[in-house]
């Protein structure tokens, strides 16, 4: 087990607010210069959350990465935001997206634990998950499903984020919630919206349910089948 985390949760014992992101880091997301994008707007997530003190010492952050060499790759272990350096994602390979969900659900729940072992409050944890294709895992289905039943129970709060031509049928089995689509590369816009999300939400109470701001500035809602 790695141990940096619980040096920094022994140091640090304010309430938090666990964000796991999983992050297509497929061939595909070359296309356009996605990629690119995409990394600009982890550098702005970084920049904007240390400008808060309360969110940089209580939003924790894990990045998880799909695609080649490994299947599902830790990019950032769980850190506080103070110490967060946004990863620089390469495109390769396909996309297992069921494997890489329910990794962040482990990591979910090893990481609830060891607040429980600490004395930490703690938030409903936010997946935020952005693909621009769809699953290439066989078995993703039964991963969609184990990851909209954590968030009907409770567990997690889970957001689909899909990007240029992403399979938004497939994505929504991941969540009841509906998945929203990225306009264009509005990567910076997605990560300002997250961070300011969690910026209120490290100021809420563990029992609080966290309203976040309308995505109006990043997201197209996809029209629904008649």
């Amino acid at each position: 087990m790695n141990l940096i985390p619980d040096v920094a949760l022994a140091e640090n014992t304010s309430q938090r607010l666990p964000c796991v992101v999983v992050l297509d880091g497929s061939s595909s997301m070359a296309a356009n210069n996605a990629i690119g994008a995409l990394n600009d707007g982890l550098k702005l997530l970084e920049q904007d959350l240390k400008a808060d003190d309360v969110a940089r010492q209580r939003v924790r952050i894990l990045v998880l990465r799909v695609g080649a060499p490994q299947n599902v790759e830790v990019v950032t272990d769980w850190v506080d935001a103070i110490e967060f350096e946004a990863p620089e994602i390469e495109a390769n390979g396909t996309t297992p997206l069921g494997a890489g969900v329910r990794r962040a659900l482990d990591e979910i729940e090893t990481e609830k634990a060891r607040y429980r072992d600490h004395g930490i409050p703690y938030n409903r944890p936010w997946l935020f998950v952005l693909t621009d294709g769809e699953p290439t895992d066989p078995d993703w289905e039964s991963a969609a499903d184990e990851c909209r039943r954590a968030e009907e129970s409770g567990r997690v709060s889970v957001f689909c984020v899909g990007v240029g031509e992403a399979n938004m049928s497939k994505l929504g089995r991941f969540s009841p919630r509906q998945p929203l689509a990225l306009q264009g590369l509005a990567f910076r816009e997605f990560f300002l919206w997250l961070s300011r999300s969690a910026r209120a939400g490290s100021k809420s109470s563990p029992s609080e349910n966290i309203q976040m701001a309308a995505p109006s500035d990043w997201a197209v809602v996809p029209g629904r089948a008649g």
